[in-house]
């Protein structure tokens, strides 16, 4: 655990070689990469942490003040405690907030790895309207059962991610654990969509980026990943067969195979 001057921020590291700064996505805490380390044992340091109201790190946005900067803020402190330059990654809404790292540019990044991040404003920046206005209406349906005191409001957006029936899969601790964060992912909603930069803005983020997306992906992700790609100067786009979005869980091996080989190659004694 560290602390930047507001609050605590979830931070643990293990193993030895290029650092590595995992960022898990809504309701996912440092475990949630757990697979993914164990697929790469002794290849990399890894550092890990969790995003705002998860885990041990402190909730410093307020119903006033979502942006997304604040979580932008906590990644650059856990980079700052990592020390040099790093290999980032980050998982849906988590893969957001490492965009907006690498925006910003304040922190010194060796690559970018993004597995599914959430960018519904792409869709509209790109004119895919009806997409949008697909998943907008998904938002607003939650946003309306969690306002009624629906307690399984956020089946909403674990089944758009991965598939109806996904919720009721889920182990019982797990579920209980989404039902008693809810208000946070609501926060989380409003944070991303609050990040709604135009594409040119992408094209500053010149480091090594590799962007990954489930076979089995919703279309709103699926069109998201291309549209980012295809803006940022540096990026490479790989598909994960028969994952959705929940993959660095179910496809673990081949996650840590592809995010494995964009950083080797992006690795200054590689080039």
């Amino acid at each position: 655990m560290i602390g930047d001057g507001r609050g605590s921020i979830d931070y643990a590291e293990q193993g030895s070689g290029p650092t590595v700064v995992l960022v898990p996505g809504s309701w996912g805490t440092r475990s949630a990469w757990r697979a993914v380390m164990a697929a790469l044992d002794g290849r990399f340091r890894f550092v890990t942490t969790s995003l705002l109201g998860y885990g041990g790190t402190v909730e410093r946005r307020s119903e006033s003040d979502v942006s997304i900067t604040h979580e932008a803020d906590i990644i650059e402190a856990v980079i700052r405690h990592a020390g040099g330059a790093v290999h980032l990654v980050g998982h849906s809404y988590g893969g957001q907030a490492c965009l907006t790292v690498a925006i910003r540019r304040t922190a010194p990044l060796l690559s970018l790895s993004l597995l599914e991040p959430t960018g519904v404003n792409l869709l509209r920046q790109a004119g895919e309207f009806e997409l949008h206005e697909q998943i907008s209406a998904v938002r607003d349906a939650y946003f309306r059962a969690f306002e009624s005191g629906d307690a399984e409001a956020a089946r909403h957006v674990i089944e758009l991610h991965d598939g109806e029936g996904s919720f009721n899969a889920l182990p019982p601790r797990v579920r209980e654990y989404i039902v008693a964060t809810t208000k946070t992912n609501v926060l989380d909603w409003r944070s991303g969509m609050d990040m709604d930069e135009a594409l040119s803005v992408y094209r500053t983020i010149a480091v090594p980026s590799l962007i990954l997306r489930g076979g089995r992906a919703h279309p709103y992700a699926a069109r998201s990943a291309e549209i980012l790609c295809a803006a940022m100067p540096n990026a490479s786009l790989a598909v994960v067969p028969g994952a959705a979005h929940s993959m660095m869980n179910t496809h673990a091996d081949e996650v840590a195979r592809l995010v494995s080989t964009h950083i080797s190659k992006a690795e200054p004694l590689n080039k």
